[in-house]
């Protein structure tokens, strides 16, 4: 009987073996020679010397980490809800029983398979100033010319930015993730709150919202996790390394790169890239912290 259950155990061990070498191999130790690294002085050359903690010294001193440090912050927090909010309409549109519906969720979700980087240049073309495709659409209806720089306005940056997002891949993923969810809800919930008179928000409210909030809270850690991962495929075809305009869209995935492969210091972009996992983890605890108040579970 110990034999049996020994061979089944080594059995199971053996099956995971291989997602423990990916994970040590590519996960595991990428993060800890980061972090070494971190504390070195290494250029792009592969020279390199320990300089303990300088690098942190240095970017907790400098104006520009902390500038990307709280557009981080912005960024992450606004695409997350944004993203979300939009998920959560299209899934209660496309939820409704009508003719060419699979069409309508196909045309929405078609944008999401394409690749972020041609995505953001297609909307660079489109909200260009000279050329772009929105202002021609306001001349032609204003019969003025109109030349605005969507993308390297203060006024007008982030509304470009956030419209963009609308059409990611993670929204789209997270839309039919909210749409199943929909599907789910028990219609006798519903029945009887037309019973008691409840209207169209106090489902909403008080049935739909509390049924997927798992999957809302499943779908807010994966925008987290994409609004600081992708970022830097979105941000950097439409406002460059810097994040122009004053650097309103430098986040921190784009400052490391800066860091790394234009002044070349890579013991600084470890730093800073350090810094980023433990936003990523902070992120990750908090979500989760509040959804013990706010997540119903059936069970």
């Amino acid at each position: 009987m110990k034999h049996k259950k020994l061979k089944n155990n080594l059995t199971a061990y053996a099956f995971c073996l291989p997602w423990f070498i990916g994970f040590i191999v590519f996960t595991f130790f990428p993060i800890v020679f980061m972090f070494v690294v971190s504390l070195t002085n290494r250029k792009l050359n592969g020279l390199s010397n320990f300089i303990g903690f300088a690098n942190y010294v240095n970017m907790f001193k400098s104006p520009t980490f902390w500038n990307s440090f709280k557009v981080t912050l912005f960024f992450t927090i606004v695409m997350m809800i944004v993203t979300t909010i939009w998920a959560v309409i299209m899934a209660m549109l496309l939820n409704y029983k009508q003719r060419l519906n699979g069409i309508f969720q196909f045309c929405y979700f078609l944008p999401s398979v394409v690749p972020t980087i041609a995505l953001a240049y297609t909307f660079r073309t489109i909200f260009g100033k000279e050329a772009g495709l929105l202002n021609a659409i306001i001349s032609m209806f204003t019969k003025e010319t109109v030349t605005i720089n969507w993308l390297y306005d203060t006024q007008t940056v982030y509304l470009a930015v956030f419209f963009i997002t609308l059409f990611t891949y993670n929204t789209g993923q997270m839309m039919l993730i909210f749409r199943a969810g929909l599907n789910d809800v028990p219609i006798q919930l519903y029945e009887a709150c037309d019973m008691d008179g409840g209207g169209a928000l106090t489902k909403f409210f008080y049935i739909t919202l509390p049924m997927i909030s798992p999957i809302v809270l499943f779908n807010s850690v994966m925008g987290c996790i994409s609004a600081l991962n992708g970022s830097f495929a979105l941000l950097y075809p439409l406002t460059g390394e810097s994040g122009d305009p004053n650097g309103m869209t430098q986040v921190l995935s784009l400052l490391i790169y800066k860091e790394a492969f234009s002044n070349m210091k890579v013991g600084y972009a470890c730093a800073l890239s350090v810094v980023l996992f433990f936003i990523a983890c902070s992120f990750g605890i908090g979500i989760f912290m509040v959804s013990k108040k706010v997540v119903y579970y059936e069970n």
